[in-house]
Formats: structure tokens, C-alpha cells, sequence
């Protein structure tokens, strides 16, 4: 090996480490990273971040109706806001919708309303019958007691305020209060009228199939 020759070499091996032995590459440059190209997806349009934009549909008529059925053709006609109360004012549950029927509706039938709107099916046991009208829960008003006998207990516990100690006892038989919106005030203390201080109430009551004492 000649001395130039040698002298290459040397050189070579000394490159080794970073560009390896190819005269061109100890210029070229590490190819750049290639770049993320920026997402294409379009942000959400209003009616794709709300659902389906509201429109206005006919409110058909659901009274008579049984209250899953009236819910079902409701949602049907697009509404999807739907709730139900018990018009006889005794603030029970629908707890199993098929055994309720439609007495009322807040928004009548015939009325052009949004799909947003919500629409309230007052109801009964599919065995009573329905109020003329549905039944205005009762209320305290001017700081006096209000009329609470033959209201559910549910209902004259809301007609009060939440901090008022309340108790029942049954008038009929020594039996345990468990379910307020199946009996009726028979009695109450203070009376209708008096002025409420924050005095304990206290309440006698039956089941409503029976007759208060």
C-alpha cells in the first residue's frame, strides 16, 4: 500500500464514525422529519354538536292513551323531552308507565310547537278515573297553615318547609307510615290558617282506600 493510498484509509476509518466512508455523504444532510399534515376534519356545526335541530311538528292529541304508548308515539313525532305527573295531586311515581294513562297534556293537541319543547302528560292509574282537572298541589301561603286534610302526605310535606320537623301516626291502626303518597291527612296541627313559626306538624292519617276516623 502506497503512502497516499494509506493516507486515505486513515482518513476513512477516522470518517467512520459519523458518515461512514462515502465522500458524498459527508455533506449530505439528515433528511428533515417529515411533517404531520394538519387534520382535515371540519369542526362540528351546531346542529351536529345540539342533535338534530328543532323544527316544528304538530302536537297530536295523547289523552286516553296509555302513558308508554303516548311516550312512545311522542318520540315518534320527534319530541324527546317528555315527563308525566299524577293529577290527582297525590305526587305519586310513574313507575311503570303501562300501568298509567294520559288525562292531560300541557301543550294541546293541534299546537305547532318546537321538537325541543317539552311536553307533561298528567296521568291516573289506568283503573281510576280522570280528574276534570288536574289536581293544583297545595302551598303555603302568607305564613299560615294551609288545608291539608285529605291531601296525600307527600303532598302536604311539600306544601311545607323542608325544615319543618313533621310527624305521622296512623289514625286506624298502629301501622308504620312507609309510602307518604298512599295516605291522606285525616287531621292536622297546627290548624288551617294558623301562623307557621317553625313550630313542629304533626299529621294523622289512613291509606286512601279508607276512611278517616
Amino acid at each position: 500500500m502506497n503512502a497516499r493510498t494509506r493516507t486515505a484509509a486513515l482518513a476513512c476509518l477516522a470518517a467512520l464514525a459519523l458518515v461512514g466512508c462515502d465522500p458524498a455523504a459527508t455533506d449530505a444532510k439528515p433528511p428533515a422529519p417529515a411533517t404531520a399534515e394538519p387534520s382535515a376534519t371540519p369542526a362540528a356545526t351546531p346542529s351536529e354538536e345540539e342533535g338534530e335541530p328543532a323544527r316544528p311538528k304538530t302536537v297530536p292529541d295523547f289523552i286516553g292513551m296509555g302513558l308508554q304508548s303516548a311516550q312512545d308515539a311522542a318520540q315518534a313525532e320527534g319530541f324527546s323531552s317528555l315527563k308525566s305527573h299524577d293529577s290527582s295531586g297525590r305526587g305519586r311515581l310513574q313507575a311503570l308507565d303501562r300501568n298509567w294513562k294520559v288525562c292531560s297534556q300541557n301543550i294541546p293537541a293541534g299546537t305547532a310547537a318546537s321538537t325541543r319543547t317539552t311536553l307533561d302528560f298528567g296521568t291516573v292509574k289506568l283503573e281510576e278515573t280522570c280528574p276534570a282537572t288536574d289536581a293544583k298541589a297545595p302551598e303555603a301561603a302568607d305564613g299560615k297553615m294551609p288545608d291539608l286534610v285529605g291531601e296525600s302526605l307527600k303532598a302536604a310535606r311539600g306544601a311545607l318547609d323542608p325544615s319543618t320537623s313533621i310527624t305521622t301516626t296512623d289514625a286506624a291502626q298502629d301501622r308504620m307510615v312507609l309510602l307518604e303518597s298512599n295516605w291522606q291527612v285525616c287531621t292536622q296541627s297546627p290548624a288551617a290558617g294558623a301562623v307557621l313559626r317553625g313550630q313542629p306538624v304533626e299529621f294523622t292519617a289512613v291509606k286512601f282506600e279508607e276512611e278517616c276516623p
